[in-house]
């Protein structure tokens, strides 16, 4: 059993920043790619930002320069640092990852999801 826990999201002025966390635990012998996607009201789930096991970076082109993504291998946890952040950020965010189990089967999981409300 894995299970990937958020925190950080909450209520930010425009402009402001503010950054999630997302740790990983359970029966992991590994983790490939680790994401952060996010859905808003009447939209459909989208990607921001995803991470390799190598550290390659991939960008949804509305969060580029503004968002960064990055994790540590050793706590099997994954960061989003966003600044300079806009109303129409506004979303609950899910962490994702690709999880090597300690019996060496690959699942991909979800995070219960943290809300980012960004309002003045």
């Amino acid at each position: 059993q894995v299970q990937l826990v958020e925190s950080g999201g909450g209520l930010v002025q425009p402009g402001g920043s503010l950054r999630l966390s997302c740790a990983a635990s359970g029966s992991i012998s590994s983790i490939k790619n680790m994401g952060w996607f996010r859905q808003a009201p009447g939209k459909q789930r989208e990607m921001v930002a995803i991470i390799t096991s190598h550290g390659t970076t991939y960008y949804a082109d509305s969060v580029k320069g503004r968002f960064t993504i990055s994790r540590d291998n050793t706590k099997n946890t994954v960061y989003l640092q966003m600044t300079s952040l806009k109303p129409e950020d506004t979303a609950v965010y899910y962490c994702n990852a690709d999880v090597i189990t300690a019996s060496l089967n690959q699942f991909n999981y979800w995070g219960q999801g943290t809300q980012v409300t960004v309002s003045s």
